[in-house]
């Protein structure tokens, strides 16, 4: 207990010191202006020692200008307390706290909270004040200054750290959405095959049903025969029964004929005085013979009473064979009903325990993904607003809207660039791009970029017609270029433009223009797309002889099967509906020249996409057929590409077929050799990037089995 109090006044008298040291720190403040440092006499302690010195005497957790102290630092409460005694002294808030109080609440009404970041907009009026708190007390300004530095490096590094954070969490939500893709196909998949199956199970069951049926009818009419057999059977009987009583009596009264006529002759013999002895001979002879005849007769019924008519027999014994042959039809049929029953039965359980597996990852990879990005916040960054996002997020998904924001940044991005890095005078850099040193960046729109390939293509095909050639798309970009700016700045426009196309993928004429220019896509499927719009155009002009430029969708239905004469049903009914036409409206009429225009920047109207979309979908199931069609080759020679080709499309033009093999092992016919031989999937590759379309009708060919193969991006 002493040592307690010893403390206590220990305590009391060390403060009462630091009082007095700050009152005259403060009024040296007032008066000479910059706060000069005082050392106090230290003072020993057990733990750790301390400096006396204080910048004010005025709390920190004073509510106003004034405080009352009601009791001294490091001492106890009243109620504990030996000593009752109270100091009360009442303390101002310094000048200097003021003034930097109320400019740091100036700074703080005076910042724009709406827009940036608002946190690092507030820290920085406290890092004003801070500083100018370090400026003031230079005494303390080193330990301030390190305080603050250590404040700045941890803020620092949690920024770096949340940034890369940020860019996890993107990689989390591009991974989740690809999941959430897959499970969403593979849940849809599901639900087709678990369609189809309840479809087949229940066509099976109906089979099976009716089969029961035609077998109990069968055996009902088994059982209506064998009744009728056993009826007629008895008919019979009863007839070949009376037969012998009607033989019985008929001869029995053939007997008394007889015995009548004999006695007549007799008598008459007697009344002619014949020879009564003979005449009683040849009538015992006669009875002789009769008994003879009538022990046959009673023999032959005897042993062939029970036997029917051969025709009946015959007959029948062919009714039992073919209704015995309908029986073992139906019988092996209904077994493979069954077995096919079983099968699906062993498919549906399997394929049930495959959907609970798939359910489950799905929610396994649900509860371990991020949710999906609100895309909604991409019109705030992105230049237009909301308008503009929204037009160009309308019907696409997250993959997509991923290529128009990188699209959108990447063009920012360019717009920014003044200069390119040239690639050099390499062989393996393409023509058009062959230069040193820096290059300037024209800094084009997408309009004028598009404005200018339309006026590339417009020059090439005269220059073509005029040579009666095709030249590489390569070399006449550059040259085009050459002639219209000179070779000093023809360089800059190419590579520009190259950046500009490499770029919008999404845009369909730059896309085609960057696929045939890099060499994935051979120039020929820009020239189809031509030329069946201006064959559909034709046709439609045709159809329109008042020259009117509207047509019913009957009309239209006539133009495009007369232009497009391969096409289904199906496919003439989407281009149709692209086109504007509705099902319920019939009579409605459409301008069909507005089909093909195209805006500034290269859109095309639906009925042109549609017919790209049937384009590519028709070429990939060509070379599908014709990969099949090669069966398991891995090396394909060119009478084995021709066989194919012959078999699969028999309406194929010799000229057509020749082009085609020649693109396939990169050659012209004169100097094909027909032993060479190139690998299946170089050729299959080469053939994608062509202009490979089917000529004459589809044959329908047996299944064969397929090998799948790598499906490439649709040609825009």
């Amino acid at each position: 207990m002493e040592s307690r109090n010893l403390g206590l006044k220990e305590c009391n008298q060390d403060f009462g010191k630091r009082v007095s040291f700050l009152e005259s720190e403060k009024s040296s403040d007032d008066q000479e202006g910059p706060p000069v440092v005082k050392k106090l006499p230290q003072k020993k302690s057990k733990a750790l020692t301390f400096s006396r010195s204080q910048l004010s005497t005025w709390p920190a957790y004073a509510p106003g200008q004034m405080i009352l102290q009601n009791r001294k630092p490091c001492s106890f409460p009243e109620w504990q307390s030996t000593s009752k005694e109270q100091i009360a002294a009442s303390v101002a808030k310094p000048r200097y706290l003021e003034e930097l109080e109320c400019h740091l609440r100036k700074e703080l009404q005076s910042l724009d909270l709406t827009k940036g970041k608002v946190q690092e907009l507030r820290l920085q009026p406290y890092r004003e004040v801070f500083e100018f708190f370090m400026e003031e007390f230079r005494t303390y300004k080193p330990l301030l200054a390190s305080i603050k530095n250590e404040y700045e490096l941890t803020i620092a590094h949690l920024k770096e750290k949340i940034r890369s954070l940020e860019s996890v969490n993107v990689i989390l939500a591009t991974a989740s959405d690809q999941y959430t893709r897959q499970v969403l196909a593979l849940q849809e998949q599901e639900k087709i095959e678990i369609t189809e199956l309840k479809k087949d199970r229940i066509y099976l069951l109906k089979l099976i049903d009716k089969m029961r049926e035609e077998k109990c009818s069968l055996e009902t009419q088994v059982s209506k025969m064998r009744k009728t057999v056993a009826a007629e059977y008895l008919r019979y009987l009863s007839e070949c029964d009376a037969r012998k009583l009607l033989l019985i009596d008929l001869n029995e009264m053939y007997r008394q004929k007889e015995e009548m006529k004999l006695a007549t002759t007799v008598l008459e013999h007697e009344g002619k005085g014949e020879d009564s002895v003979k005449v009683t001979l040849a009538l015992k002879m006669a009875r002789q013979d009769l008994t003879k005849a009538q022990v046959e007769l009673n023999t032959l019924k005897a042993n062939y009473g029970d036997v029917v008519p051969r025709r009946d027999f015959e007959t029948q014994e062919q009714k039992n064979h073919e209704l015995s042959e309908k029986m073992q039809i139906l019988q092996k049929d209904f077994e493979e009903l069954q077995e096919e029953y079983d099968t699906m039965l062993e498919i549906h359980k399997q394929v049930s325990e495959e959907r609970d597996q798939f359910y489950n990852d799905f929610l396994d990879v649900q509860r371990s993904s991020t949710p999906r990005p609100y895309w909604g916040k991409c019109a705030e960054v992105i230049p237009g607003g909301v308008e503009r996002w929204q037009t160009l997020s309308k019907g696409k998904t997250s993959d997509q809207l991923v290529d128009v924001l990188l699209e959108d940044l990447g063009a920012a991005l360019l717009r920014e660039k003044d200069t390119f890095v040239a690639l050099g005078r390499s062989e393996k850099v393409p023509v058009f791009l062959r230069c040193d040193g820096m290059v300037r960046n024209k800094k084009l729109t997408k309009k004028e970029v598009v404005a200018i390939l339309r006026e590339i293509w417009k020059e090439k095909m005269t220059i073509d017609l005029q040579k009666g050639r095709r030249t590489s798309l390569s070399e006449f970009f550059l040259n085009f270029f050459q002639r219209r700016y000179g070779d000093a700045i023809a360089f800059d426009w190419t590579y520009t433009i190259f950046e500009n196309i490499k770029l919008f993928r999404t845009n369909e004429t730059m896309s085609l223009f960057y696929r045939i220019l890099i060499g994935n896509l051979d120039e020929g499927v820009y020239h189809s797309h031509l030329q069946q719009l201006t064959s559909l155009l034709r046709e439609l002009s045709i159809v329109d002889s008042s020259n009117t430029g509207q047509l019913t969708s009957e009309q239209f239905s006539v133009a495009l099967k007369s232009a497009f004469p391969s096409k289904t049903e199906e496919q003439i009914q989407e281009l149709t509906e692209s086109a504007g036409y509705k099902l319920e409206n019939p009579e409605d009429l459409v301008m069909y020249k507005l089909l093909f225009l195209e805006d500034e920047e290269g859109k095309t109207e639906p009925l042109i996409a549609k017919l790209k979309k049937q384009y590519n979908n028709d070429k990939k199931s060509y070379l599908r057929e014709l990969r099949a069609e090669l069966g398991t080759l891995e090396e394909v020679r060119p009478d084995d590409l021709r066989a194919a080709f012959v078999i699969l499309d028999p309406g194929l033009a010799e000229h057509i077929l020749d082009t085609y093999i020649s693109l396939a092992f990169q050659t012209s016919k004169d100097q094909l050799d027909p032993a060479g031989s190139v690998p299946l999937e170089t050729v299959m590759q080469r053939l994608k990037a062509g202009d490979i379309k089917r000529q004459g009708i589809p044959v329908q060919t047996e299944p064969k089995h397929t090998i799948p193969i790598a499906e490439e991006s649709e040609v825009t």
